[in-house]
This record gives structure tokens, sequence and C-alpha cells, in this order.
């Protein structure tokens, strides 16, 4: 085994044991308001679905990139994602008046200041990570992934049948 592989396994490992050790942390206040709505993307058109997908899986994407930022020391990439997130203008620049309307008819309140709130918290993980405050950087990043967890599990269900059961 060449040590780099090593270093990827033991990487590997460790973002996986922070990644579980993050959710677990969650998973309390999951139980407590583990109560679904009915799911907002079944309710969409479908561009607009397809837009909000798209910005899902750039989120995604981003916070797998963060969690391995994180394990690796590296706020400046932590900054540069966690900012992306916060400025996630796929809804806002590819939307129509028309697909406004229908997330506005889709999507209760509660969901949309979830969504601000979502964004918000990612503004204060990429300022953290701009001032180099690494522990403050694993706490929001807990936070994110229970917000990500949390909408997920209220909104979802149809995607993420597990938190249904």
């Amino acid at each position: 085994m060449h040590l780099e592989n090593g270093r990827e396994t033991i990487m590997t490992r460790t973002m996986s044991a922070l990644a579980l050790a993050l959710m677990l942390a969650g998973a309390p206040a999951l139980a407590q308001n583990a109560v679904p709505a009915e799911p907002v993307g079944p309710k969409l058109p479908a561009d607009v679905r397809a837009l909000l997908l798209k910005e899902m899986n750039a989120i995604e994407a981003a916070t797998q990139d963060i969690m391995n930022a994180l394990v690796r020391g590296r706020s400046d990439v932590v900054a540069e994602k966690a900012q992306a997130i916060h400025d996630s203008f796929i809804l806002k620049q590819e939307m129509t008046e028309a697909d406004r309307k229908a997330l506005a008819e889709a999507a209760p309140k509660a969901f949309v200041d979830r969504d601000r709130a979502f964004h918000a918290l990612t503004g204060d993980l990429a300022e953290a990570a701009r001032t180099g405050d690494a522990e403050r950087q694993r706490a929001l990043f807990g936070e994110v992934v229970e917000a990500c967890a949390a909408c997920h599990e209220r909104y979802a269900t149809n995607r993420f049948p597990a938190f249904a059961e």
C-alpha cells in the first residue's frame, strides 16, 4: 500500500467519522420536530423542481467540500464554499416570475423561513472561516448538517423516505 493511499483511507475514515458525529449530535433535535409536512417538490412545476434539485445538488457538493476542508484545516476553502452556498443564486437567477409564484404557492412560509435561516447560517460559517475560528467552523458546520437533515425530514420525505419511517 502506498503512503498516499493510506493517507487517503485515513482521511476518508476521518471524514466519515466527523459526518457521523455531526449527524448524531443533531439526532435529538431531529426527533423533537419530526412532524413531516407534505413534501414541497411534488407540488412544483417540473422546471421549478429541476431548478430546486440543481441548487440542492450544488449545496450537497459544496457541503462535502467543506467537510473535506474542515478535516484538513483549510479555512480558505471552507470560506469559499460556505459563501457559495450562502450566495446560491440558481433559483433567483433562473426563475421566471411565474416560477416564483409557483414556488410561493407550493412552499409554506415555514419552508421559506427555514431556507432563509439556512443561507444565513452558511454566511456565518463563511465568516468564521475567514477569521480562522476552527472551533466555530466545526460547530456551525454541524448546524448546517442539522438544518439540511431537518428540512429533508420535514419537506422532502418523498426523496428521503427513511425520514418518513
